[in-house]
């Protein structure tokens, strides 16, 4: 499973990769540090997943996901926030988030919904 990292911090990208990495079958195939770099890195690099940071410079992952939904509406995007007031993981949804998961998280979780979210890609179409 090739992943697209985008998260304006490196030290995010570096402790979500090493994560990734140690894993089987999962394979960073590039990052971006906000949501207008993770847009053209999608298109170039045509991931089966994407894992992007909610608050970012430039363009927010919220606008981000909204965006790369219109030009490839199969592939699926973990959001991860450090927001964890009500309504951010329906409006997630809405943006067309597979999944909005609040920092911190287990390792394990993270991992297993990421295999969560490419599996629900493959076995149907997204709404």
């Amino acid at each position: 499973m090739r992943v697209l990292l985008v998260d304006d911090s490196a030290a995010a990208r570096r402790i979500v990769r090493v994560l990734l990495e140690d894993n089987t079958g999962f394979e960073v195939c590039g990052e971006a540090e906000n949501g207008r770099e993770g847009i053209e890195k999608a298109q170039e690099l045509r991931p089966d997943l994407i894992v992007m940071d909610l608050s970012m410079p430039v363009m927010n992952g919220m606008d981000a996901t909204r965006a790369i939904r219109r030009i490839m509406p199969n592939v699926p995007i973990l959001l991860l926030s450090g927001h964890s007031e009500e309504g951010w993981r329906e409006r997630a949804l809405a943006a067309g988030a597979a999944e909005l998961l609040t920092k911190p998280f287990d390792p394990a979780f993270l991992v297993a919904r990421i295999a969560a979210a490419v599996a629900a890609s493959r076995s149907g179409p997204h709404s």
